[in-house]
């Protein structure tokens, strides 16, 4: 695998404040790395719209892969699903279909999760739950697929249909 720039970001009031570990970032950071991403940013940040807006366009210019964590839930301050929406070009529905429908096989609540996947330029850009199992089970739905979404994003003319 080619090394895929990658950005991980954060969303939470507490753990922007050092109130909270986060215990999800690490999980985050530390399977990406062990799959082989280079781990190019590395945040913590409150659910603050205007600032997840700009480090959603400032590093969409600068990685290949930008995952979130935090935010996706339906709690007034969970906004990081609308703020992806406003910067990105295209969604990429199937990614939080197939991690919400393998979630469902274990709680009910996967449901609830309004995490969003699309593409900004030539970056991808994906929404994970808060919890740092969520982050674990949604991650291992989708990460042997993330390089060929990123090759595909940045041109490649390989099929993407398996036969």
């Amino acid at each position: 695998m080619t090394e895929i720039k990658t950005a991980v970001i954060t969303l939470s009031d507490k753990g922007s404040r050092g109130e909270r570990d986060d215990e999800s970032g690490r999980i985050l950071v530390q399977k990406l790395r062990d799959a082989g991403f280079e781990i190019s940013f590395y945040e913590v940040i409150p659910d603050e719209r205007k600032l997840l807006k700009d480090r959603l366009v400032s590093l969409s210019e600068r990685v290949d892969l930008i995952i979130t964590n935090g935010g996706t839930g339906l709690s007034p301050r969970d906004i990081t699903p609308d703020v992806t929406l406003e910067v990105i070009e295209k969604e990429v529905p199937g990614i939080p279909e197939a991690m919400r429908s393998r979630g469902l096989e274990k709680t009910p609540r996967a449901m609830l999760s309004r995490g969003v996947a699309g593409i900004r330029g030539n970056c991808l850009i994906i929404n994970l739950p808060g919890s740092p199992r969520a982050v674990m089970e949604n991650l291992d739905v989708i990460l042997d697929v993330i390089p060929h979404a990123v090759e595909k994003i940045k041109g490649s003319e390989e099929d993407c249909a398996r036969t």
